[in-house]
């Protein structure tokens, strides 16, 4: 079984979007064109949906500083920056009732795993203390040593255009569709306000059930499969990250049955040594490296 996982393939990251990498249509023009070719080989698509609210911890809305400023996109917020008060976050975000329906925005018995939780982080009466949250997890995003909190433009708004997948690949997944009698299987990632989620398996900092590593997709995408092809937007980042987190737990004497697909994911601008390195690390491991012109599944 051959199962294509597609990675944000949104327009907000294509040509025209709030978060634009130059060649994404490109990208999208050869996994359509590899879907139309082998649709009789692909036995599952599941497409992951970067899905984020407005007020969300990397959007520019949620900080300002002393003089009522949001930062410009692509601003470094550091745990000292919080500190100093140099970057102040919104101290009235309040959780959506869908949300909490489903769990808090932070559970504790989760957010606990990976280190004891301040004191400060919550007054007398147990609400949350917004600052003192933001340094903790801003500290524990430093200690990871693989990002600082990074100020994002807004992109994939739940319900906007730019959530939407790119016209090219929706055309081809619905041919798929029509040929196969299959059904795309979809994953939203991103809806937590107070962490980031560049893997689709898990976020950068878990804080509650739903943003922990998910075991389900993974075992998902590793029973019975015999191939699995990923590729999508961006390579530097959600890319990277999902592919990471699979390869992490996937068996190392199974790993050829994981394929990059090189010509259908590009880094966004300015972090192309992220992409770079992030497809050496892969073929070190023993990931196929490949593109849709040539690859036969």
């Amino acid at each position: 079984m051959t199962t294509l996982l597609l990675i944000d393939v949104q327009k907000d990251f294509h040509p025209g979007g709030s978060l634009a990498i130059p060649t994404a249509d490109k990208d999208a023009n050869h996994i359509a064109s590899f879907i139309r070719k082998h649709s009789s080989s692909i036995s599952r698509i599941v497409l992951t949906m970067d899905s984020h609210h407005r007020l969300h911890i990397a959007h520019p809305v949620f900080w300002k500083n002393a003089q009522g400023e949001h930062p410009s996109p692509f601003t470094i917020i550091s745990m000292k920056d919080i500190q100093d008060g140099q970057w102040i976050p919104r101290t009235d975000i309040k959780q959506p009732v869908k949300s909490s329906r489903s769990g808090p925005l932070i559970d504790n018995t989760i957010f606990s795993k990976e280190g004891d939780i301040p004191e400060t982080m919550y007054d007398d009466c147990g609400n949350l203390d917004m600052v003192q949250y933001c340094i903790e997890y801003t500290r524990r995003l430093e200690e990871k040593g693989k990002f600082q909190l990074c100020i994002w433009p807004e992109h994939c708004l739940m319900g906007s255009e730019g959530q939407n997948v790119v016209q090219s690949v929706m055309d081809a997944v619905n041919y798929w569709c029509n040929e196969t009698g299959g059904s795309v299987e979809w994953i939203d990632k991103g809806q937590n306000l107070l962490t980031e989620m560049y893997s689709a398996l898990c976020s950068e900092v878990p804080i509650s059930k739903k943003t922990s590593f998910d075991h389900d997709l993974f075992e998902s995408l590793k029973t019975g499969t015999d191939k699995l092809i990923m590729c999508g937007q961006a390579l530097s980042h959600c890319v990277n990250y999902t592919v990471r987190d699979i390869v992490k737990q996937w068996p190392t004497d199974e790993i050829d049955k994981l394929v990059i697909f090189e010509d259908c994911a590009s880094s966004v601008p300015g972090f192309e040594a992220a992409g770079e390195q992030f497809l050496k690390d892969m073929k070190d491991t023993g990931v196929g490296i490949a593109t849709s012109e040539t690859y036969q599944p």
